[in-house]
């Protein structure tokens, strides 16, 4: 995927006003309409005005776009970094629903293809949407956490501004990637009487250092020397609750998965902690290390590469 610059496609630098683009894309959509240009790449050309557009009239899809920084260059390879998103709150609202989307919108925007309702003399608010990072050990436990989010605006210039929030958030125990928390209320106030809308909170997970998820499932990395992969031993671990002592079988290979069961995130039913095997080999880094490896060699009548083809 390449990363394009929406401003770029206008000519304008990235702290123009909401006035500034529509006057430059009202002027470039006319010389390259497809019934008015006759230069051989105007539908192209029109096209990318009209996403670019989509995104730039937008005060909630400019600020995410913005939030990305100008670090990328049209045209370089690009891939939205995980959890570039979070702690910004939308509304859903601006959908384009016939807008020929380009897949580096979609990798972007497309979780926001949300209508906008029109309000009524008391209407309810619109429901607001964000997306936050928890830790790992929040899900097994639970917790109370307070969150910042963001919120797009415009200020008396026309330039896009973000308001910041904090809530307070109770983490249920066993919460998974993916679902989301409903908080009644904490969305945007209601016209008239109306009541407000609610604030969906998407749960995704930190990076850990030791621990990868799939969906209630958690893995980790069990680095094991040569003779306790082939002998076999009883090791500590740490899971996300502590401590537990794990079994090796003898003649254990790399890549094998030891499950443990029950030790994933809670729910009905749990999930299962997996133990990774990656085999170690030390360093033949010292003469009695190569005398022990020439030993070694000596002692097996062993061929890796016939293994691996009968394997």
């Amino acid at each position: 995927m390449k990363f394009k610059d929406y401003y770029e496609t206008f000519g304008l630098p990235r702290s123009a006003t909401q006035d500034e683009i529509k006057r430059a894309y009202r002027k470039l959509a006319r010389k390259y309409h497809p019934d008015v240009s006759k230069a051989a790449d105007a539908e192209a050309r029109f096209k990318e005005l009209g996403e670019a557009y989509a995104v730039l009239k937008d005060p909630e899809k400019r600020a995410a776009y913005d939030q990305m920084g100008s670090q990328w260059k049209a045209g370089q390879d690009f891939q939205p970094p995980p959890g570039w998103d979070a702690g910004f709150e939308y509304s859903g609202r601006g959908a384009d629903d016939d807008l020929d989307q380009s897949d580096f919108f979609e990798a972007l925007f497309g979780r926001q293809a949300r209508g906008a309702r029109q309000p009524g003399m008391h209407a309810r608010g619109e429901d607001h949407h964000a997306k936050v990072l928890i830790d790992l050990e929040d899900a097994y436990r639970g917790a109370q956490r307070g969150i910042s989010l963001r919120m797009p605006a415009l200020d008396a210039q026309g330039h896009v501004v973000m308001r910041e929030r904090r809530l307070d958030v109770s983490i249920p125990k066993g919460i998974r990637a993916g679902q989301h928390l409903r908080l009644a209320g904490q969305g945007q106030p209601g016209h008239g009487e109306g009541p407000a809308g609610d604030l969906y909170l998407e749960i995704g997970f930190n990076p850990h250092p030791t621990f990868r998820v799939e969906g209630r499932d958690v893995f980790l990395d069990l680095p094991l020397a040569p003779w306790e992969a082939a002998l076999g031993c009883s090791l500590p671990i740490s899971t996300p609750e502590g401590s537990l002592q794990l079994s090796v079988p003898a003649d254990s290979a790399a890549g094998r998965q030891l499950r443990l069961k029950g030790q994933g995130i809670p729910g009905n039913p749990p999930g299962d902690l997996y133990a990774v095997l990656a085999i170690v080999l030390p360093p033949a880094d010292s003469e009695s290390a190569e005398e022990a490896y020439r030993a070694m060699a000596m002692a097996f009548n062993f061929d890796a590469r016939e293994s691996t083809r009968k394997g």
